[in-house]
């Protein structure tokens, strides 16, 4: 099993780069970062030094979205930085929730995250790509890679990325909706004439190492909120029974009453009082390190490829230390 880094890029971004060079000093080989324009700062720019000062950790967004920056600039960001640094970005991609919403803008439709998947991954890899009706290419890419990672919960959108992506990112590390939301996306993988094998299984959540569990989880219960906005699209497009996304998903946003952006991904965000205690033990990763290891052990046993640690808490660095002496030699 691979580990990842999640950070936003929150300034300094000093910090992100030297947070970033710890976790690959503990054994992380990904380090990914949120991608909202106006929340934080432009993550690109931070890439190429994370790039600088790292031998063979591979970055990206988790996730960019088809919808903040044209196609071809996305492409081209990604070839210059695998062209200064190696083939080592990956490029995290989804509708857009807050860099789309806080711009005042809707999140993309699927038909056009699809589209844009293939586009961007052409054009990186030097290929021709048709992009509003003109042919389009980067004559200058030699030898460009760039897998193309999608985030999904919803039927379609997992469907989707079993019909497209390399790899498939699930921001929660529940076991039951992990099964769930694995075996979609390898059916439709299979459906569409692929190995289903192929397709790289990240499960990303936040990791609070400690023995205080009540502790842990307010400074975890933010990320049952940023999930709860996904789940409430989710219910508002399919209904609460429906059927098709699993009621384990959708029944603790009863009491949501709305979400404020600009405490987004934030411990001690007021807008997610609502979500109870089983929510934040079942989606995220807390306790001491054998918890931890017990539960990615299970993770990887469903075909979960990486672990992607979101440290947007008060014990960033002790959360890597303690991944590097402890779990990452227990799983890899």
């Amino acid at each position: 099993m691979d580990f990842g880094l999640v950070l936003q890029t929150d300034p300094p971004a000093s910090a992100v780069v030297g947070l970033m060079r710890r976790a690959e000093r503990n054994g992380f080989r990904y380090g990914w970062t949120f991608d909202s324009a106006v929340l934080w700062q432009e993550p690109f720019v931070i890439y190429s030094r994370i790039l600088e000062h790292t031998t063979k950790m591979t970055v990206g967004p988790m996730v960019t979205n088809p919808g903040t920056r044209t196609w071809e600039v996305t492409a081209s960001t990604f070839a210059t930085l695998n062209d200064m640094y190696g083939n080592r970005t990956v490029c995290g991609i989804g509708r857009g929730d807050s860099a789309m919403r806080v711009a005042g803008r809707k999140p993309n439709t699927l038909a056009r995250l699809g589209e844009a998947m293939d586009v961007i991954r052409d054009l990186a890899e030097g290929r021709e790509a048709d992009v509003d009706g003109q042919r389009l290419r980067l004559p200058w890419v030699k030898n460009g890679k760039l897998p193309v990672w999608m985030a999904a919960y919803g039927p379609k959108a997992l469907a989707l990325a079993g019909e497209k992506a390399d790899g498939f990112i699930l921001q929660l590390a529940d076991p039951f909706l992990t099964e769930w939301m694995v075996k979609a996306v390898r059916k439709a993988a299979a459906d569409a004439g692929r190995d289903p094998a192929s397709i790289t299984i990240c499960v990303a959540a936040p990791a609070y190492v400690g023995d205080d569990l009540p502790h842990a989880r307010e400074q975890c219960r933010w990320f049952g909120g940023m999930v709860g906005n996904h789940v409430a699209d989710l219910v508002s497009r399919y209904g609460e029974h429906s059927g098709l996304v699993p009621e384990a998903l959708t029944e603790y946003i009863k009491a949501r009453q709305g979400y404020d952006y600009s405490h987004h991904g934030r411990t001690g965000n007021p807008d997610t009082a609502f979500v109870p205690d089983e929510i934040v033990d079942r989606f995220c990763l807390l306790g001491p390190p054998q918890a931890h290891i017990e539960k990615l052990k299970a993770l990887r046993e469903l075909g979960v490829d990486q672990f992607a640690l979101y440290a947007m808490h008060d014990a960033r660095e002790a959360a890597i230390d303690a991944y590097g002496r402890h779990v990452i030699p227990a799983l890899r």
